[in-house]
């Protein structure tokens, strides 16, 4: 049977927009992609939830949940509108398996009572620049052994892209790091069992490097 898998999208001005890159990385690995909508109930939610058999909350604007520090001028904040359908469907999987990139993984931290910085360049000493759009390009990670992204990925480094401006400045209830850049940055978190994962740069624009990213989530799915 396929994976029936949930993907959330960008939102603005009322309309609700995704990368054509999510849906493919769900697809290669073998899983069905179904597009989340921003439902205004918890019950449509929940209901519309009880069709998948996974989730994926992909990336976007600022957190302003947990924030420490505020938003700089090149990050409009996330609307609420997509915040609170985000924890709508968030707070429907209790259970199954969750992907959060980007702006997912900082959603899911702040979920659990974690905090962020606004911007990581004024919040931490010689950081490097994690930015695409302040020029940023690719950086190593180090993937910390005896975590589930080792046993998915079995490496101890990557060269992952950077797009992100904000950072995690502590870990939310329940999760624990798996990847840092070399200035110290949390890039990857993940539940003890494995259930959520998080990674703070984008594994669906990086094709077979992290293909066995998706489909371990996929096979998890299945199950």
């Amino acid at each position: 049977m396929q994976a029936r898998i949930g993907i959330t999208t960008s939102y603005k001005d009322g309309t609700q927009s995704i990368n054509q890159c999510y849906i493919h990385a769900i697809e290669n690995a073998g899983g069905i992609p179904l597009i989340v909508p921003m439902l205004q109930t918890d019950e449509a939610t929940e209901a519309f939830a009880s069709l998948l058999d996974g989730l994926v909350i992909i990336g976007g604007l600022g957190i302003t949940r947990g924030l420490q520090g505020d938003l700089p001028d090149d990050l409009p904040p996330v609307d609420a509108v997509h915040d609170s359908s985000d924890e709508r469907i968030y707070k429907a999987f209790t259970k199954r398996p969750i992907l959060g990139i980007c702006y997912g993984m900082q959603f899911i931290n702040a979920m659990r009572g974690g905090s962020i910085y606004g911007d990581l360049n004024n919040s931490i000493e010689a950081p490097l620049n994690h930015s695409a759009s302040r020029g940023a390009t690719s950086h190593p990670i180090r993937i910390q052994p005896d975590t589930h992204l080792y046993r998915i990925m079995q490496c101890e480094s990557l060269d992952v892209n950077t797009y992100h401006i904000q950072a995690l400045a502590s870990v939310g209830e329940g999760l624990r790091v798996s990847a840092t850049a070399a200035d110290g940055i949390i890039e990857g978190i993940e539940s003890l069992d494995g259930r959520i994962i998080g990674l703070q740069f984008h594994p669906e624009r990086m094709g077979a490097t992290m293909q066995p990213l998706f489909d371990d989530f996929v096979a998890r799915c299945r199950k």
